[in-house]
């Protein structure tokens, strides 16, 4: 693989204008090259020796003379190195000077007088550029996790105080909290609050007294090499010692100045929240609460020791695309530039700092001594999770799963045409009774399909789905997965619908008719068995996350709305039919209609309830959902947000009454033309009244969500922008691909008109009407979550933003109190 293909695969894709731009810097050295053969041609080729057998002679050349090369040689090549550079740069031969300016790097380009000079001076300058702006943001993330290093340790000292109070919680004496803080504060001496010794000088001086208990506790933990490099505080830590034996490492009085983050806001949370003052609430010293402090301190060590690596690698992969471009300058233009600038990037913050190597270090240590009880193999497991792999069973299984739906699509086909099912009487109640029931599972597999396109996608354009979900670290399903586990479910709803064909179709198996009728039934439940199944099979964590999201979308606004909640209640908004699917099955198989065959539920008014209910709930969760967050973010977009799904709400009423009174009228005329009714007491004015208010209502609702789906769910529409009526930054490089989305998207939008206009089709039953019409609207969800997370993704990246904010147990509100 090339370097260029290896930085970008490699690169945090947040992170992505803050790298080395490779590419443009290689468009310049190719520049270069194209002046130079205009040029300087390329002489012909002598004949005597062919250009293969040249070719071939001097690989074996430097072949052997790499292989006979001593390390005494080495270390002589090394120093004539460095003699030759310090010698060419005061003869005047040195291309380029390399300075260190106020600005940053500046490269002075000594060759400028010789022909295609310019050429060079302007990828020098570029060069310049990148190096400046990438140690400019690494010196920003450097000061950044110096800040959440001193903020974890304060949380270690605050956690050790916690856990000697939850141990010896009544019945201390001032002698025995002594010797408990002493024996805590020498055990974690070497690990705990030595991350700050790696902070800047200029760190630590910003606030002095509140650095005086890190430094007090950060004895023992530093080799020769570091005591050199911090002989600045040498006398703090050589009077810290003198105080070991006291209280001060992490005096038990830091418990008067903290409070525990309510970070778990469960609903009987937020309705205390809601009833009590924060005043009223006190610390309670349980060893139920250390373990939840202990978990959410685990989990900010993890995520800080994350960010820590990927910094790590920013560094790394920049000085090492420094070392290629420049490698490649001297290769083009003969010349011996690439040392002289490589110096002075090996001598610069980037390349030269230690500060995150030693953070590193002390996360370790710290991490293995507090949360894997000194085991170092449990503790680096848990730090660094193992890479997913790619296993050729799930591609197999994924491929095996999709033939089967295949060919169990051409066999239904087949069957049906074979046997004429479709002109026999009996179609209509299959249509009207089994078909909603199997349709459920075809929305899931639609649904499921889409959006193993969309992950499909994410990852071709290197959006951080995982990232923006909140996934833990190498537990993302991949596409391959998705479609493994929908197409799974629809080979078995296809084996259900032959079975059931089948088995009514032959005389000596009619009679269990009653019994095929449980099969859709049969494979919900084990549907559903395996989703709550608690075993570390099937993708565990995947169920458990949905099932969580879920939940809370079921208990808004009693749950902090997080992204992967809100993104699950637009996907339920578009899942309608299946959830009115649920409730059919509720009906059919309580009341005994299965073994019958026969669909009275329409007649029920609890039915008729829920229908109205299930449609609603979806826009529903999201109203509340919106609600919440205009409140606690005070952000009046989410208000109209809310507007949107309420609109939405009006529009679903309306439609589903026009429906059901629509086909209670269709209904009664089948009862007039059979001479059973009278024609007098059809009440067609109520009909009409509720055609015409849901369309408008429905209309009126449209229109908002289209606008909203564009502007501030894709970013789109914005005219001032270079790329017209689209954002500034695009992840797909086919802007027409864009406006394509657009307009399938209102035309997706309004396939609701077809249940207003009664739109008929001949060859569709009903029910087979109201399941294409409700795909059309999976598909515009699909369709929608890509362009959704891609936005998302750009405002990550607007904002470097490539961690998550993760709660700590602890807020200290009185931190000059506490350090007087």
């Amino acid at each position: 693989m090339k370097f260029g293909k290896e930085l970008s695969s490699q690169m945090v894709p947040e992170w992505e204008q803050a790298y080395i731009s490779y590419d443009y810097l290689k468009t310049l050295l190719k520049e270069i090259i194209k002046l130079k053969q205009k040029t300087n041609p390329p002489p012909p080729p002598h004949h005597t020796v062919s250009g293969e057998e040249l070719s071939r002679k001097m690989t074996l050349y430097r072949a052997f003379s790499g292989l006979v090369q001593t390390p005494g040689k080495k270390r002589q090549n090394s120093r004539q190195v460095n003699y030759s550079l310090e010698k060419d740069i005061e003869e005047g031969k040195a291309p380029i000077l390399v300075n260190k300016a106020s600005h940053g790097l500046e490269t002075t380009f000594l060759m400028t007088a010789e022909e295609g000079g310019e050429y060079e001076l302007v990828f020098f300058r570029r060069l310049d550029d990148e190096f400046n702006k990438i140690e400019k943001f690494y010196k920003e993330k450097v000061e950044e996790v110096v800040k959440d290093a001193i903020m974890l340790n304060k949380q270690m000292d605050a956690l050790i105080a916690f856990r000697v109070k939850v141990e010896n919680p009544v019945g201390w004496g001032w002698e025995e909290r002594t010797v408990e803080m002493t024996r805590l504060a020498s055990d974690v001496a070497t690990s705990t609050a030595a991350i700050a010794a790696s902070t800047p000088a200029r760190t630590r001086t910003m606030k002095p007294r509140a650095q005086a208990p890190m430094e007090a506790i950060q004895e023992g933990s530093f080799s020769k090499d570091e005591d050199e490099h911090h002989v600045s505080i040498g006398d703090v830590r050589t009077s810290s010692l003198n105080k070991m034996a006291g209280a001060r490492p992490a005096p038990i009085e830091v418990l008067d100045h903290i409070k525990i983050n309510n970070t778990k806001a469960t609903p009987r949370s937020t309705i205390k929240g809601v009833l009590y003052s924060s005043s009223q609430n006190e610390i309670k010293y349980n060893r139920h609460n250390l373990k939840e402090v202990e978990d959410k301190l685990k989990f900010a060590f993890i995520e800080f020791y994350q960010k820590l690596r990927l910094l790590k690698s920013y560094s790394f992969l920049n000085v090492l695309a420094f070392s290629k471009i420049l490698k490649k300058y001297d290769k083009i233009t003969s010349r011996k530039a690439s040392k002289s600038y490589m110096k002075m990037v090996d001598n610069s913050y980037l390349g030269s700092s230690d500060e995150l190597m030693k953070l590193i270090q002390r996360v370790e240590a710290t991490f293995i001594k507090h949360f894997a009880n000194g085991n170092r193999r449990k503790g680096m497991n848990i730090l660094r999770p193992q890479m997913k792999r790619e296993r050729h069973r799930v591609t197999f299984s994924t491929g095996f799963f999709a033939g089967c739906v295949f060919s169990l699509i051409v066999a239904l086909v087949t069957l049906i045409r074979t046997r004429k099912i479709f002109q026999k009487e009996s179609h209509k109640d299959y249509m009207d009774t089994m078909f909603p029931l199997y349709s459920l599972f075809g929305f899931i597999v639609l649904h499921m399909t889409m959006y193993a396109i969309d992950i499909y996608y994410w990852k071709r354009y290197r959006v951080n789905y995982a990232f923006i979900f909140g996934f833990k670290q190498g537990t993302e399903l991949g596409y391959r997965q998705v479609l493994f586990v929908g197409f799974s479910i629809g080979t078995f709803a296809l084996l259900c619908v032959l079975g059931n064909l089948d088995m009514q179709a032959h005389r000596d198996t009619k009679k269990y008719e009653a019994l095929t009728e449980l099969l859709p039934l049969f494979l919900l439940v084990a549907l559903f068995v395996v989703l709550i199944l608690p075993f570390k099979i099937l993708y565990r964590s995947n169920r458990f996350f949905f099932l969580t999201s879920l939940f809370h979308c079921l208990a808004a606004p009693l749950y902090k709305v997080t992204l992967p909640d809100y993104f699950l209640g637009d996907q339920l908004t578009s899942q309608v039919q299946a959830l009115r699917s649920i409730v059919f099955y509720v009906c059919y198989y309580g009341r005994g209609d299965f073994t019958r065959r026969e669909n009275n539920c329409q007649r029920l008014n609890i039915y008729k309830n829920f229908f109205y209910i299930v449609a609603v709930l979806p826009y529903l969760s999201r109203l509340l959902q919106c609600m919440r967050r205009m409140f606690e973010e005070r952000s009046l977009d989410q208000g109209y947000n809310g507007v949107k799904y309420f609109l939405t709400i009006i529009a679903v009423c309306l439609r589903t009454a026009y429906s059901l009174e629509k086909r209670k009228n269709d209904e009664f005329l089948l009862k007039v033309s059979a001479g059973t009714a009278s024609i007098h007491n059809l009440d067609a004015n109520t009909e009409f009244l509720l055609k015409v208010l849901a369309g408008a209502a429905s209309v009126l609702a449209a229109v908002v969500c289209t606008y909203w789906d564009f502007v501030h769910d894709w970013g789109l529409l914005n005219r001032k922008s270079k790329n017209r009526w689209l954002r500034d930054k695009l992840l797909v490089p086919q802007k027409r691909v864009y406006f394509i989305a657009m307009i399938l998207n209102v035309l997706l939008r309004f396939a609701w008109l077809q249940t207003v206009l009664d739109f008929e089709f001949k060859s569709f039953h009903r029910q087979t009407t109201i399941a294409v019409v409700a795909s059309l609207e999976i598909i515009r969800r699909g369709m929608w979550n890509f362009f959704r997370l891609e936005n998302e993704h750009l405002n990550n990246v607007g904002k470097f933003r490539a961690f998550k904010s993760v709660p700590l147990p602890f807020n200290y509100d009185e931190d000059d109190d506490l350090d007087n």
